[in-house]
């Protein structure tokens, strides 16, 4: 649950310096829109960190558990297709 928080945190200060830097090029360039990016640039890193070693956690999981991964897989799909025959 952290994990997926800290990840939900790092997305969305990703989508305030993609904002902001889009603000900042709209009118002028120069070290506000430099400073704008370098943020930018440092938040997908630290974003794409986190979802790396997220992935390799669950990776992980999945090999200790590979019938529980397949339960969870064979829920998911259960639930998409009851919601997908609706239509």
């Amino acid at each position: 649950m952290e994990t997926t928080n800290n990840l939900m945190d790092d997305l969305r200060a990703v989508i305030a310096d993609a904002e902001e830097l889009l603000r900042a090029t709209a009118d002028q360039a120069g070290p506000r829109v430099q400073e704008a990016r370098e943020r930018a640039e440092e938040s997908l890193r630290s974003a794409r960190e986190r979802l790396e070693g997220t992935g390799r956690r669950l990776d992980a999981q999945v090999r200790e558990h590979p019938w529980a991964a397949v339960g969870v897989a064979a829920g998911i799909g259960l639930i998409v297709g009851i919601l997908l025959s609706r239509k």
